[in-house]
């Protein structure tokens, strides 16, 4: 989780440089951006060609909903079941977008385009700078650059699994849960974080050999509400 620093309305003199803005952007950028490979290489493995891989990569544009969809589809889960999964998961840029809305004040022009950019990373920068110009360019050039690399990631990943030919046979099939967890495990710095993560898991797991492939997800997203309401009870 980002904690979010006081935003003043204006660059305050002793605010960071350009500089070291589009340095911390683009090294968030180019370090997510290059796991796209990774999608495109289970998208591949879960039977989703080149193309409908790109189209994902470039109107969906969120690692961990396209890695839910495929993963479910490969598991043989139903494609409905699967895309609800995959939408449970990409609500949260909703709440992301209401506190940045507030915060970068896009011209009503470009606030659509800018829409598609609020994800976990670009969202992790902007509340990351001191003031309102060091975060409309930090979410710019995260969001540029991310959405750039993922796409080109995503192709070459499709293309190179689509090459080799069966992509279980050199375990690249756990290329995607892979990269999903060591995205996610550094987001995990409370207790309550923790909590719903290791309870996630447990409702994942646990229903994974009962349930239809993609319902252990939706299942699974309980655990939130679940632990919150157990934190609530005990203060």
């Amino acid at each position: 989780m980002v904690t979010e620093p006081e935003i003043r309305e204006t660059a305050a003199p002793d605010g960071r440089p350009r500089a070291a803005v589009v340095r911390d952007a683009l090294g968030v950028g180019v370090a997510v951006g290059l796991s796209g490979f990774a999608f495109g290489v289970t998208a591949a493995g879960a039977g989703i060609s080149t193309l409908q891989a790109c189209v994902l990569s470039l109107l969906v544009f969120t690692g961990a909903s396209q890695f839910a969809l495929v993963g479910a589809l490969a598991a043989g889960g139903n494609p409905f079941t699967a895309a609800a999964g995959a939408f449970f998961l990409g609500t949260r840029n909703a709440f992301y977008g209401l506190r940045l809305s507030e915060l970068l004040r896009l011209p009503r022009a470009v606030r659509p385009l800018a829409a598609h950019w609020v994800i976990d990373e670009t969202t992790a920068v902007a509340l990351a700078q001191p003031d309102r110009k060091s975060a409309r360019l930090g979410f710019t050039v995260t969001g540029l650059t991310l959405y750039m690399l993922w796409n080109v990631t995503t192709l070459l990943g499709a293309l190179g699994a689509e090459a080799i030919g069966d992509t279980r046979a050199w375990g690249l099939d756990a290329a995607g849960p892979a990269v999903f967890l060591a995205l996610l495990a550094p987001m995990l710095k409370t207790a309550t974080e923790r909590a719903v993560a290791a309870l996630a898991l447990v409702l994942g797991l646990g229903f994974l050999p009962v349930l239809p492939a993609g319902v252990p997800v939706l299942i699974a997203a309980l655990a939130a509400p679940a632990v919150l309401w157990m934190k609530g009870r005990r203060s």
